[in-house]
């Protein structure tokens, strides 16, 4: 009876053994699923982060790219303004800022390529500002060149000036002295009373004895008046400041310091620098009144010479 038991217990523990074993192994499956699955996790999980990372770092690299390309266009705005001003050529900046302007306008997200490319373009920008930055200082220099040479010329040309307008000054003194000094003078100025028989008295005289008035002088000796043409005139002015004329005896108007005034006489002649001697002779037709009367020489609109005389 006590075999027959054993017996029992050692048939029912046999399947016990097998469930234990295969749960076991479901087990063993189960946590290998869940180290495979976790793995799994973790490396997707790593990916996520690293693809993350590669964005942000894109994304950065992307920003301070257009970042450094606005700073360029700020600098190509500012090497044009100044070319422009100093005259120079701004064709090529220009397309490089309009080229700028169009990569800014996209605004799309680039991959590692594009940024690349724009790296390039960068490093381009730089290169072509570079080389403006040298055209710039080249043009300095040349305006500055140009600014030194100009005032050069302005100094000489106002030296010049001061030098002409001296010499024009001179010119004009020496002008004017030459024009005094060959002006002409009437000397040994005499006048006579000449009565109806011929006969000559000097001043004073009568009106009686004056049928008409004799007028003697020599033009002095002169070496820088040219010879020359020129109206001698002779007026007569009396007691009241009025000319002796008669304009159907010769008498007539000329110019003087810019008025039209009478005289009484006038001769042309040749001047010839001879001392030669001129005679007036003027016929009033009526009587002279008492007073003192004042003779005046004239040419070329200056006084060659006065004289009075007086009648009783």
């Amino acid at each position: 009876m006590t075999e027959n038991k054993t017996n029992k217990e050692n048939h029912s523990a046999a399947p016990q053994k097998k469930t234990n074993k295969k749960t076991a192994i479901v087990v063993a499956i189960l946590a290998v699923i869940i180290i495979l699955q976790g793995v799994k996790i973790y490396l997707d999980h790593q990916e996520s982060v690293a693809r993350e990372t590669e964005l942000t770092d894109t994304e950065e690299e992307l920003a301070s790219t257009m970042q450094k390309l606005s700073d360029i266009k700020s600098e190509l705005e500012d090497k044009i303004a100044q070319i422009q001003e100093l005259g120079g050529n701004v064709d090529e900046l220009e397309k490089a800022k309009a080229d700028i302007e169009n990569e800014l306008a996209r605004q799309q997200r680039a991959n590692r390529s594009t940024i690349r490319n724009l790296s390039d373009k960068v490093g381009g920008y730089k290169e072509l500002l570079k080389q403006k930055d040298e055209e710039i200082a080249h043009l300095k220099s040349l305006n500055d060149e140009l600014l030194n040479e100009n005032t050069s010329l302005k100094t000489e040309k106002n030296q010049l000036s001061d030098s002409i307008n001296r010499i024009k000054q001179s010119s004009e003194k020496l002008a004017d002295k030459v024009a005094v000094a060959s002006q002409l003078k009437a000397e040994n100025i005499t006048i006579y009373a000449v009565n109806s028989r011929g006969k000559e008295r000097d001043s004073p005289f009568k009106s009686r004895h004056i049928d008409k008035l004799k007028v003697m002088f020599n033009i002095a000796e002169n070496k820088v008046a040219p010879i020359e043409g020129k109206d001698i005139i002779v007026r007569i002015i009396d007691q009241n400041n009025q000319v002796i004329f008669d304009v159907a005896k010769g008498s007539g108007t000329f110019m003087i310091d810019g008025k039209e005034v009478f005289f009484t006489a006038s001769q042309e002649i040749l001047f010839d620098n001879t001392k030669q001697q001129l005679t007036f002779e003027y016929q009033k037709g009526s009587e002279w009144e008492e007073g003192i009367y004042t003779m005046e020489v004239y040419t070329d609109d200056y006084k060659m010479g006065t004289k009075q005389f007086e009648v009783k």
